[in-house]
């Protein structure tokens, strides 16, 4: 497979280079993968978000990895069936809130799922749920909303999954 393109979808109140996307950019760009973030700075409309990414990146060439952290999460999540995501791979993703509509996990997709048990913001019974629907990898780690702390362990998990998607 050809090293796949790794875009990154931030959180509703961060931006598109914040610490975390900064450190898995710079893991998977050491697989030799391409790494880009859209920028939603300023749309707090999830639909919104999802048109945006869908438009950015539906042109890329290389198989995508879509990478999203809480609102990003939901909005890669959102949009991976129609770009045709060869995986996804989300933080503390924004399933069943409020404001945000059902998802259909997509189907015959590698997903893999990283949370917090103390997350405050998106419980994770609801990524528990979402990963018992599409059989989907969870990692659940003793970390806040945030992960900013588990980012090694999010870095290894996001490489292997990578490294497995790409057949190494």
């Amino acid at each position: 497979m050809t090293m796949p393109a790794v875009i990154f979808s931030h959180g509703q109140e961060s931006g598109p280079w914040g610490t975390k996307i900064q450190a898995m950019a710079c893991a998977v760009r050491n697989l030799g993968c391409r790494a880009e973030s859209i920028d939603y700075q300023g749309i707090h409309d999830s639909a919104a978000r999802v048109s945006k990414l869908i438009d950015e990146v539906g042109a890329i060439a290389e198989p995508l990895i879509l990478v999203g952290s809480s609102m990003g999460g939901y909005v890669a999540t959102a949009a991976a069936a129609e770009l045709h995501a060869a995986g996804l791979f989300v933080l503390a993703p924004a399933y069943t809130m409020p404001g945000f509509e059902d998802l259909t996990p997509p189907k015959d997709m590698p997903v893999s799922i990283v949370h917090g048990w103390r997350d405050d913001v998106v419980p994770v019974e609801n990524s528990i749920r979402f990963a018992q629907q599409c059989h989907a990898a969870l990692h659940i780690l003793d970390g806040d909303h945030r992960l900013t702390e588990m980012i090694d362990e999010i870095n290894y998990l996001l490489v292997r999954f990578v490294s497995k998607i790409v057949g190494d």
